[in-house]
């Protein structure tokens, strides 16, 4: 398994992750996929657990698995944390006795697998979690469009962290290797206070995508481009794939 960013790993750091990512429509669309009836729901990767409660607070059985125990750790002690199963564990090493009705991974932590084998061993695992009918459903950047051309460092966002004040946070990509880019995440605290954490994300096409879904053994595959359910195109910036 690819060692964690100390964005995710730094408690410090790790607080500052729902302030960052405030803007969720793929929550939306997974709890959707959810609907109504009450399913066995596994969020692998995932972080600070605030998808897995809400499946939860909408009456799922919902369990939550991340290999940072920084990020865990606020999942646990979140406003209805304590209505989920949480596992310290990374998707190609889960191992449980539980199997479920859906299987979610979002916030593109597919991305956080590089090699063809850690993908390889979290899809197998992912599916032999899967009970009978179940769905995986993930999304991983489009890596036709190159969106890490835009991480630059003059984007800036300022957050605040509670009992501390205004972080200044800013992403930088600062190499690209083939499908691998290597990037960083600037976190100014002011006074001089500063923290680079640094993570390689692993970009991939359409075709590829698809077709280590289907190596894995998923035969019902769909992918579509955007969180409106919008086909996937050449400018298409997701691909969200939903398979059993």
């Amino acid at each position: 398994m690819s060692a964690n960013s100390a964005s995710y790993t730094d408690p410090r750091l790790a607080a500052l992750y729902d302030a960052l990512n405030t803007s969720r429509q793929d929550w939306d669309f997974y709890l959707d996929l959810a609907q109504d009836a009450p399913l066995r729901v596994l969020d692998v990767g995932c972080g600070t657990g605030a998808l897995a409660v809400e499946f939860a607070m909408r009456g799922h059985h919902a369990s939550g698995a991340d290999p940072a125990e920084a990020m865990l750790e606020i999942a646990r002690q979140r406003p209805g944390g304590d209505g989920v199963d949480w596992y310290l564990s990374g998707a190609g090493e889960l191992d449980l006795a539980a199997r479920f009705d859906m299987i979610v991974m979002t916030g593109h932590a597919f991305q956080v697998l590089r090699s063809d084998a850690e993908i390889t061993a979290a899809l197998a695992t992912m599916r032999r979690h899967l009970a009978p009918g179940g769905r995986l459903a993930l999304e991983t950047r489009n890596g036709a469009v190159r969106a890490y051309e835009g991480w630059v460092a003059e984007d800036i966002d300022i957050v605040e962290l509670p009992g501390h004040g205004k972080v200044r946070v800013g992403y930088q990509t600062v190499a690209v290797g083939g499908p691998l880019v290597t990037y960083e995440i600037r976190f100014d605290f002011g006074g001089g206070d500063r923290t680079v954490a640094t993570d390689i994300l692993r970009f991939m096409e359409e075709d590829e995508f698809r077709g280590f879904l289907t190596a894995a053994g998923f035969a019902d595959i769909t992918l579509l481009g955007d969180w409106d359910g919008s086909p996937v195109g050449a400018d298409s910036p997701e691909l969200i794939a939903i398979a059993g």
